[in-house]
Order: structure tokens, then C-alpha cells, then sequence
């Protein structure tokens, strides 16, 4: 046998040993789990594990060894908490919020608010997703749509989240914190940008142009093409479409969906090869109730996080270790705490899942902070 097959042979050894010592260990915390069901005392304790890695880490022989055991004893606390959530789950222990289960979203004469003008792709996305029942309106802006279903003037509201090529609509996620509303489903919608104007008017006779601002970066190349052509940014594609229609001059175009242009009387003058990249806009479903349908697939999630080695990565890992499949992950900052930031998740999942309400009980003690913001 070399030296190297006996080193080997120690260290084997050693490590029927270690996992000896992790499992006695974790049946120790499996007590202290019960205890802490029974009586109502929180898993996390923070301030008594910093102690116990500082006395642990400060037994070792050199500065490597002591920052090896602080990693090493806070990955071991982290696990022995996780299965300490597991254990509040298995005992019946509620989550931190409340919520019921409906079997499905009811429609039937609903009051129904979108953002823009009949034609806009919000527009598209309301009539994709609900039944022809439906009551609808129409604001100006999302905030009005989020305060209509706030005042009970309104069941839903329909609100862009996501384009597929120019990211997410950021503006959605400070809204969805300001506001007692969550997400209940979500609908895609292809965009699918045309030129449009008044029936007359030719590519020659253009030299101002109407759009969103997203649609206006998405169709960049072919306005370059025409250098003559004032851009100007509206609220709304389907606005643009509105206000070249109102205004009736074969000057003025829209690039909006081609609803619009069928809406509004306009003919177009081009429907392909504005936007080189086939993009897609997702569209939530917004509620005042926290009521979610129990087949429901996807989470989304917001918390805080101070800007400290290792927050987000402890966090997530809660997300993994549960099995936990994440989709997307957004950050923005928090105006009134410097340098700390909320992170905005979705995973999938449904509530009724163990993993899931594994995972958000331990982001719920261990963030500080956690807003659950539907499950659709």
C-alpha cells in the first residue's frame, strides 16, 4: 500500500466518522425542532448562531481552518434549519399568510380594467384570457388600474410584466408592493408591430411617427431607414394608432398591432420586417383577493435583502435544496434603505406543495421580509 492508499484509507475513515457525528447532529435538531413547534419559538435565532460559529471557528489551529469552519458551520446550521422547516410543515404549523383555494377563477360579469385604449395588446390579452361576460375599462395608467381593483371599482386588472426581448416592465413590481393586490394568472401575447396610418397616406407622405417607447427600441432598424421621421413616445401602441385616426393626417403614423389598425380605421403600410426579433409580451392578471386556483403552477415571490456577503445565495439555496425549479429572478433597489435591495422570484410550484411551503417559511424568518405575490 503507498502513502498516498493510506492517506486515503484515514480520510475514509474520518469521514464515517463525520457523517456519524451529522446524522446524531440532526436528529439533536429534530428535538430541538419539536421543542420549538411546541412551545412557539422561532427556528431562526440569529444572534445564537454567530455566537456558535464564532466559538466553533476560533478552536481552529490557523486563519484558513477558522474561515473553513465558519463556512462549514454555517452550511450545517443552514441544513439543520431547513429540516427544521420540514418539520413545522409535517406538523400542521400554518404559513405566515393566508390565502384561499378556488377551484377556478370566476368571470361571469367581471368587472375588468386594462391599461390603454381598446386595440392595445393589453387589450388582446383581456379578451385572450377572459370570457366574452366580462365588463370592461379602460385607464390611462397602471397605477389607476391598481387602485381601481384596490377600491373595488374593479375584479381584475390586466397589466404587462415581461417582454421577451426588451426584459421587464419594472414599474409593475414597485406597483405590485404598493398595492394589497396579487396575481392570479397570466397570459402571452405574440407582438406583432405594424406601420399604420390613414387610407391615403404612403410611406413618402410619413414624417412623424407614434409609439410606445418599448415598441419604438424594438422596431429601432427600420426607423433608422427612415431618418426623416420624427419619433414621438405615447403611453400605448393602440394610443398611437387612436391618435393618428382622431387627428386624420396622412403626415402621421402608428406602429401598433394590427387590432388597432382594424379598430381605428387605419390602413397598413407595412406589416412585417419592423422588428427583426420575434418577441412576446406576458401579461398578469391582477386580484385584490388573495384566492388562487389549486392547480395552480407558478409562485412569485418578493423580499428585502441588506447588501451582505451571502444573503441572496442563503435565500435562494432555500429554493433549491426544496427542489424547486426558479424561472425568474429581478432585483430592484429599496428608496428608503440605502444599499439594500428586493428580489422579486418566480418558481414552480403550488402552495398546497410541502417543498413550496418549506421553502417560503424559511425565506420568510430568514430574509425578514416576504411578500407572497401570487400563485397562478
Amino acid at each position: 500500500m503507498t502513502d498516498l492508499d493510506k492517506y486515503r484509507e484515514q480520510i475514509d475513515e474520518t469521514d464515517s466518522q463525520i457523517v456519524q457525528l451529522f446524522e446524531k447532529r440532526m436528529k439533536l435538531s429534530e428535538d430541538v425542532a419539536r421543542y420549538k413547534i411546541q412551545s412557539g419559538r422561532a427556528v431562526y435565532d440569529a444572534k445564537r448562531e454567530k455566537q456558535k460559529i464564532d466559538t466553533v471557528s476560533g478552536m481552529a489551529d490557523n486563519a484558513f481552518n477558522r474561515m473553513a469552519l465558519k463556512e462549514l458551520f454555517e452550511q450545517l446550521m443552514a441544513v439543520s434549519r431547513r429540516r427544521q422547516y420540514q418539520l413545522m410543515t409535517e406538523n400542521g404549523v400554518p404559513l405566515p399568510f393566508s390565502y384561499r383555494t378556488l377551484d377556478k377563477l370566476y368571470f361571469h360579469h367581471a368587472r375588468v380594467v386594462f391599461q390603454g385604449v381598446e386595440g392595445a395588446y393589453s387589450f388582446e390579452a383581456m379578451k385572450t384570457f377572459f370570457d366574452g361576460s366580462i365588463e370592461t375599462e379602460h385607464v390611462r395608467t397602471w397605477k389607476e388600474a391598481m387602485q381601481k381593483i384596490s377600491g373595488d371599482e374593479a375584479d381584475y386588472a390586466v397589466l404587462p410584466i415581461e417582454n421577451s426581448t426588451a426584459g421587464s416592465v419594472s414599474d409593475i413590481y414597485d406597483l405590485l408592493l404598493d398595492y394589497d393586490n396579487y396575481i392570479v394568472g397570466e397570459q402571452i401575447i405574440p407582438i406583432d408591430h405594424m406601420l399604420m396610418a390613414l387610407p391615403g397616406a404612403t410611406m413618402d407622405s410619413i414624417k412623424t411617427v407614434y409609439s410606445h417607447p418599448q415598441a419604438l427600441a424594438q422596431c429601432r432598424d427600420f426607423l433608422n431607414g427612415h431618418p426623416g421621421w420624427e419619433q414621438i413616445q405615447v403611453l400605448n401602441t393602440a394610443m398611437a394608432a387612436e391618435k393618428v385616426a382622431r387627428e386624420g393626417r396622412t403626415d402621421q403614423a402608428a406602429i401598433a398591432s394590427r387590432s388597432a389598425a382594424e379598430c381605428y380605421g387605419l390602413q397598413i403600410l407595412q406589416d412585417s420586417g419592423l422588428s427583426k426579433e420575434q418577441n412576446s409580451t406576458r401579461f398578469v392578471i391582477i386580484s385584490h383577493n388573495r384566492a388562487f386556483v389549486k392547480d395552480a403552477q407558478k409562485i412569485s415571490i418578493c423580499f428585502g435583502l441588506p447588501h451582505a456577503c451571502g444573503t441572496l445565495y442563503n435565500m435562494l439555496s432555500h429554493i433549491v435544496f426544496n427542489g424547486l425549479n426558479m424561472t425568474k429572478i429581478e432585483s430592484r433597489p429599496i428608496p428608503e434603505r440605502p444599499f439594500e435591495y428586493r428580489f422579486f422570484i418566480d418558481f414552480e410550484g403550488n402552495l398546497a406543495d410541502p417543498a413550496v411551503r418549506n421553502a417560503l417559511r424559511g425565506i420568510e424568518a430568514e430574509a425578514g421580509e416576504l411578500k407572497l405575490l401570487g400563485n397562478y
